[in-house]
């Protein structure tokens, strides 16, 4: 079966039984079985994460990161290796399995955790925050719920990254994942977070778009 198929497949019988987040696991343990293919499995980091590190220079010299959702750790090894302190978690034990197993002798903190109960000791600690493709996968509810947990585990001064497929609110589309409109990005900038940037990434005519939003937390 298409991995998209397959993966929209157990994401409908997940919610159909009202546990929306359930499919995760189910897909990645899949993956580990050799029965299923991860559709977003690319082994690179997203285009427009790797985009953003090259344009501004980044570098991790030690900080700390959190990436959200981080399936089998793409784009947290791509931050490890810009010098990063990166956790990374994924409510999928599997994943974080798996992605152990793939990346021998890494130096993330990869944590089976989830977003709307995480570990106490992570809220306000990390100077970048990613959240790149995973409140997406979430239909609603809990996703207008889930966007405002996101950036809780920024620090003062910190950035939060936030990189999704996106639709105009005109346009219905059948998921997961289900693209945020500019509104829901919006919706990130919680408590005193300010939005620094928000890039609509498209080509002419497209029903689907890339967002890239920047957020960040004032210091004191």
């Amino acid at each position: 079966m298409d991995p998209d198929v397959y993966a929209r497949a157990l994401a409908g019988e997940a919610i159909a039984d009202g546990e929306p987040t359930a499919w995760f696991e189910r897909l990645y343990s899949a993956a580990a079985d050799g029965v299923a293919v991860v559709p977003w499995d690319k082994g690179v980091p997203h285009t427009l994460l790797a985009g953003w590190a090259q344009r501004g220079g980044v570098r991790g010299d030690g900080r700390r990161a959190l990436v959200v959702g981080a399936g089998l750790g793409r784009d947290a090894e791509f931050l490890s290796g810009l010098g990063f302190a990166v956790t990374a978690f994924d409510i999928s034990a599997s994943a974080i399995r798996s992605a152990r197993a793939r990346h021998a002798g890494t130096r993330v903190d990869y944590r089976q955790a989830d977003l709307f109960d995480p570990p106490g000791e992570w809220h306000a600690a990390f100077d970048l925050v990613v959240e790149s493709m995973t409140v997406q996968s979430l239909p609603d509810p809990p996703r207008a719920s889930a966007i405002p947990l996101v950036g809780r585990f920024v620090a003062p001064g910190g950035t939060l990254l936030v990189i999704a497929t996106g639709r105009d609110p005109e346009t219905d589309f059948a998921g997961p994942p289900w693209p945020l409109t500019r509104a829901e990005i919006d919706a990130f900038a919680v408590d005193d977070l300010v939005v620094d940037r928000v890039e609509d990434i498209r080509e002419p005519g497209a029903t689907l778009f890339g967002w890239r939003a920047e957020l960040h937390r004032p210091r004191g």
